[in-house]
């Protein structure tokens, strides 16, 4: 791909240890990566764990927001650039979907249509997850994710699995 700007949507989950410090420190990390600018921060939501066999009420809940950037970054490069801010907040990857300190996920990339054996835009569970759409639809009300429709419309049955976070300061 070529190095054109693109606006992307990231996803951010954090449940283990300071969810609030992690969710900012990676923000702002993202924000500092070579070619790329952050344009808005969705508010913070909390929600049940999700795993494979579906919702784990005895897991920690998750704290979830989405970025919005705009990145010359290439998807691929992108994706080795999120994976080593996870690492740099401990992020083990010991089973599929489970606990974590940080999680970053690609969710959209303006203009690309993608799958690999390791990357797959627009993300394939997007339009499922509440704690992606939500927050999404805060910072750009009017999105729609390809193949699925207006990400607000997508966002409305499910919005009440999550409740908006307030960071007390």
């Amino acid at each position: 791909m070529d190095a054109q700007r693109r606006n992307a949507i990231i996803a951010l989950g954090s449940n283990l240890g300071d969810r609030v410090a992690t969710i900012a420190q990676a923000a702002n990390e993202i924000a500092d990566l070579g070619g790329t600018v952050l344009l808005s921060l969705s508010p913070l939501y909390e929600s049940a764990a999700v795993k494979p066999d579906g919702v784990d009420l005895d897991a920690p809940e998750y704290l979830n927001a989405v970025v919005l950037v705009n990145t010359d970054l290439p998807p691929d490069a992108l994706l080795m650039e999120l994976a080593g801010i996870e690492q740099d907040h401990g992020r083990e990857r010991h089973e599929r979907w489970g606990d974590r300190t940080l999680d970053l996920d690609i969710v959209w990339m303006d203009g690309v249509e993608l799958t690999s054996d390791h990357l797959t835009i627009p993300h394939p569970r997007a339009h499922e997850r509440s704690f992606v759409l939500v927050p999404w639809t805060d910072i750009q009300p009017g999105a729609v994710l390809p193949g699925h429709g207006p990400v607000a419309e997508l966002a409305e049955p499910v919005r009440r699995e999550l409740r908006r976070f307030e960071v007390v300061v």
